[in-house]
């Protein structure tokens, strides 16, 4: 398990450096979108931070073998009376200052647009705990919810409620969170008034909160509950059909018994790394739910630093987002083999 433990680790961190590595020439590829609303100071310090950063150079005077000079004219740092004309540095040496203050200062750049000359993962952190706890809850109310339904469509396999239970979960996973959501916004919170429409700020009351959270939530576990039952019938289906299962039942184990001491735990061994990758799912799923329903979270980030061409931004974002996904996937390969000693001896 050690050695496999530091390959799959190996391995995320060369896939990792990887899709950044393509993603930084990809964005760095576009041009440089100077923060010229902000004022003139706000383009002159943004300009700085990247000289400071290593992605441009500056000069004191025009010069005529850079390209084209960033936003047109020189720009002044702070009222020194001092004129600087910037340039873009070529990209693979942009990239090498990018990987320096990375591993050197973990400082993946400054904001350009959205929050003009802010650290781009200093606001990602700050937005993540709402992100975070919509996710928890959510995964909090899905899991018990989809295990006693998928239980309760094991046991009665091929019985009408059986049937009404896999057209549910057919319906409702067919059906995209966003969808959902803005039927629960319309319903309950421009006709029926029992919700709000849009998510309480951060000074709002904790009762106002508390409701806020309600149809985000219900759009993000809705889903996943319909994901786990379908998974855990699958799996108690499968198991109660097993030979050792038929031999439990020939031993003078009755029925439930044979249901809650052997069939359940064995059938719960594949969804606990379920858990961790659903998490992951909401977590990429609630992108647009966010934006939807105004909720100031990770997701929100990047669809509003996508609209303003905020490259550095949704670098950051996209770091964010791929680095989770992979360390999920490795959490997930390495929880099979705590969970079930079968796979673990079997690695030897």
């Amino acid at each position: 398990m050690v050695k496999y433990v530091i390959k799959r680790l190996i391995l995320v961190l060369f896939t990792a450096f990887i899709i950044l590595s393509l993603t930084f020439f990809l964005y760095k590829s576009l041009p440089l979108d100077i923060p010229l609303a902000g004022g003139k100071d706000a383009a002159a310090t943004f300009l700085h931070n990247q000289y400071i950063l290593g992605y441009v150079i500056r000069f004191n005077e025009p010069q005529s073998n850079y390209g084209e000079l960033l936003g047109g004219r020189g720009f002044e740092i702070g009222n020194t009376g001092s004129f600087y004309y910037y340039y873009s540095k070529p990209i693979i040496e942009q990239y090498f200052s990018w990987l320096k203050n990375i591993f050197t200062k973990w400082d993946w750049g400054v904001s350009s647009n959205l929050y003009p000359n802010q650290s781009a993962m200093g606001i990602i952190l700050k937005k993540l705990p709402v992100t975070i706890e919509l996710n928890l809850i959510s995964i909090i109310i899905s899991l018990p919810l989809g295990i006693i339904i998928g239980i309760i469509a094991a046991l009665n396999k091929n019985k009408p409620i059986d049937h009404i239970i896999n057209t549910l979960i057919m319906i409702v996973i067919a059906l995209p969170s966003f969808i959902t959501i803005l039927y629960l916004i319309i319903i309950f919170g421009y006709n029926l008034h029992w919700l709000p429409v849009r998510f309480a700020d951060e000074t709002a009351p904790l009762a106002e909160h508390l409701k806020s959270l309600v149809i985000p939530v219900f759009a993000l576990s809705i889903g996943t509950v319909a994901g786990f039952a379908r998974f855990v019938r699958a799996e108690l289906c499968e198991v109660m059909s097993s030979d050792y299962l038929l031999l439990a039942r020939t031993k003078g184990l009755t029925r439930r018994q044979s249901i809650i001491h052997h069939a359940l735990r064995n059938s719960m061994v594949p969804v606990v790394p379920m858990v961790i990758a659903e998490f992951i799912g909401i977590l990429g799923g609630s992108m647009v739910l966010e934006n939807l329903y105004n909720i100031r979270g990770v997701g929100n980030i990047y669809m509003n630093a996508y609209g303003a061409k905020d490259y550095t931004l949704l670098l950051a974002n996209t770091a964010f987002y791929t680095l989770i996904g992979l360390a999920s996937s490795v959490l997930v390969d390495i929880s099979y083999g705590f969970i079930d000693p079968r796979i673990r001896m079997g690695a030897k």
